[in-house]
């Protein structure tokens, strides 16, 4: 990052689909030099999910922005690669719809199947983690597999993108899920993560961990009718700027 020039990184929240969310993060990214980096779950529900797709790729091109595999991406890889998944009709159905009725809709499926087969389940730089749903222990010593986004989700790969959940419902219907995992978290790590809409005043939501490391939620409901957040971290911010991006916090 120091070599090409960005000054720091933007970390995007769940996109699903919030074109105009999306084109406002990525036209501040560029202006600024940040490298972005988007959280995983980029289309369903929105209003133009194929121009969320277009200007995610057009990052990726550009050598200036990649996103996390997300449970969303994850499935929708696999309705565009003819496996049979449960479809919510203003969800995937709707994203499946825009793209069929896309003049560069075939481009963008086979874009789709390619990016979202190699995007990576999690990541860590500096002192800080993405993943799309929750962090484990065993993220810290293992690299995300090259196969992520075309494997069955399992082991690592399945917290990475579903998380945990208690079993129970809240009363919007959506899964109650776990957050004993922020407890593990190391204190010199700084964990970023989309899924879990725990924001309470439309901003993202912070946990600290019994260890001192924290967890910052990201998805505030864009596409399903919040706003898009996103969060800027310089690269001392993010322990990028020491040689080798180590930091003197981090462990050796």
């Amino acid at each position: 990052m120091l070599r090409d020039g960005f000054s720091g990184l933007r970390v995007v929240g769940d996109v699903h689909g919030d074109a105009r969310g999306f084109a406002a993060a990525v036209a501040g990214a560029e202006a600024a030099g940040l490298f972005l980096i988007q959280l995983g779950d980029l289309t369903d529900h929105g209003s133009d999910n194929p121009a969320v797709l277009r200007a995610m790729f057009g990052l990726i091109d550009a050598g200036r922005g990649l996103f996390l595999l997300g449970n969303h991406d994850h499935k929708l890889r696999r309705a565009l690669t003819g496996q049979a998944v449960r479809m919510e009709r203003d969800g995937l159905g709707r994203t499946l719809d825009q793209i069929a009725a896309a003049p560069d809709g075939e481009a963008l499926k086979a874009r789709a199947i390619a990016e979202i087969g190699r995007a990576p389940a999690w990541l860590v730089l500096g002192r800080l983690m993405f993943v799309h749903a929750a962090f484990h222990d065993g993220m810290l010593q293992h690299p995300s597999p090259p196969d992520a986004g075309e494997a069955r989700p399992e082991g690592l790969v399945g917290r990475a993108i579903f998380g945990q959940v208690t079993g129970r419902r809240s009363a919007d219907g959506f899964p109650i899920r776990l957050t004993n995992w922020v407890d593990r978290i190391p204190t010199w790590l700084t964990v970023l993560v989309g899924h879990d809409n725990r924001s309470t005043n439309g901003r993202p939501a912070t946990m600290t961990g019994l260890r001192g490391g924290r967890a910052i939620f990201l998805d505030t409901g864009a596409g399903k009718g919040g706003a898009l957040a996103w969060q800027d971290f310089s690269l001392a911010e993010a322990g990028l700027d020491a040689p080798q991006g180590r930091s003197a916090a981090m462990p050796a």
